[in-house]
């Protein structure tokens, strides 16, 4: 097998034949929200075992990973973190990772990165981190990204190789001091989805639609503002708002918001939904404002995949799958005029709805699917673990 390059790594996505469990693998998880790294965990769990990977997780908090994953198969082990900086979890790491005879563990976020360094010293187990999005920047408080980073900086020094979810991600970690041969891109994917009906040439009323773990990094603000000046302008276009708030204080932020600007009547917030095809299917536009802090955003992905035009911002990895003006528009953050002209282009026909809709598709089916990110993945399981085809099967 060749090397695997940092930039342009794009596995086949061809399915092979199921192959025999080759190793054991321990995903050491936060497991409070369901959100996009949560929703690619749970896709690979469901995609490597035909690969020859076993898949279990170790979580840290019993929130709503463990009820929503779709992967019940694989086993949950609950480590329960009493705090960010609690260790006491560690020694129940290291005695898993040896008991269950676990041949790599792979975290997931800086408190994930943690134990799992310490314990795979312990353990002498090798370590895969995934990065998927920036510690320095994924929130809005600067005190926890800063200290966040440094624990992040710190525990790639111990991981066998780390696992970037778009170019912009790998560039950072390379920045940031890690040896570029231990970084490797594996592009976020989602699994093929019944593509949205084109739109009636008659209709005039345009629904836009986002899908996110409502927190202000999101920019909700901004989308609700060019909301206000389409209908302002007297378009009829209506926000349908799919997700659950971060913070109860955030939901109260934007709802007041939406009632300041004069638009809560325009606004519909759906909360948390396991159904994310009939919403998207609802949706004329999908818009996500984020105004940083996005390694490769599921969610863009899905709309691709459903044939939903995707408006976004030029944040991190959202303009490595979105290609601007063919499969879907990019915009700067923070700016609500150039968001609602992005808007007014598709509703002025300045802009091929449909044309973008087939571009979309075809594009996740050629590079975003959830097989070729399990493939990805398994080429650097294997990596790490000096495997070739045709290692002999665990015991």
């Amino acid at each position: 097998m060749g090397p695997l390059s940092l930039i342009d790594w794009n596995p086949s996505h061809d399915a092979p034949p199921p192959q025999p469990t080759v190793a054991r693998v321990l995903h050491v998880i936060n497991g409070e929200h369901y959100a996009g790294a949560e929703r690619v965990q749970d896709l690979l769990a469901g995609q490597l075992p035909s690969l020859g990977f076993d898949v279990a997780f170790a979580c840290l908090k019993t929130g709503q990973f463990p009820a929503i994953r779709r992967s019940q198969d694989s086993p949950l082990h609950d480590l329960r973190m009493a705090g960010r900086m609690d260790l006491r979890p560690v020694a129940r790491l290291t005695r898993l990772l040896r008991d269950e005879r676990y041949q790599l563990v792979h975290a997931h976020t800086p408190r994930t990165a943690m134990l799992a360094a310490i314990a795979s010293a312990a353990a002498r187990v090798p370590m895969v981190y995934h990065v998927h999005s920036p510690a320095s920047r994924d929130s809005t408080r600067g005190m926890r990204n800063r200290i966040n980073a440094q624990i992040e900086r710190i525990c790639l020094r111990r991981a066998s190789a780390v696992i970037a979810v778009s170019r912009s991600l790998a560039r950072d970690t390379i920045t940031g001091g890690v040896d570029p041969a231990k970084v490797f891109v594996v592009p976020n994917g989602v699994p093929q989805r019944v593509v949205r009906p084109g739109r009636d040439a008659g209709r005039l009323d345009w629904t836009l639609g986002t899908i996110a773990l409502f927190r202000p990094r999101k920019g909700t603000e901004v989308l609700l503002k060019a909301l206000a000046a389409l209908r302002a302008d007297g378009l009829p276009v209506r926000l349908l708002a799919v997700g659950g708030f971060e913070t109860s204080r955030h939901e109260q932020e934007l709802k007041q918001t939406a009632a300041e600007l004069g638009v809560p009547d325009a606004v519909e917030w759906t909360g948390f939904t396991r159904d994310v095809d009939r919403e998207l299917h609802r949706m004329d536009l999908f818009v996500l404002p984020s105004l940083f802090g996005e390694g490769m955003p599921m969610v863009v992905l899905e709309a691709m995949a459903a044939g939903v035009p995707v408006i976004a911002t030029r944040v991190e990895g959202t303009s490595e799958a979105i290609r601007d003006h063919l499969d879907g528009l990019i915009v700067e953050p923070g700016d609500p005029a150039e968001l609602a002209s992005a808007v007014r282009e598709f509703i002025e026909a300045r802009v091929d709805w449909s044309a973008v809709s087939r571009s979309a598709v075809e594009r996740h089916a050629d590079r975003f699917s959830d097989r070729a990110m399990a493939r990805g993945t398994a080429q650097v399981y294997r990596r790490v673990l000096n495997l070739d085809e045709d290692s002999e099967c665990v015991s």
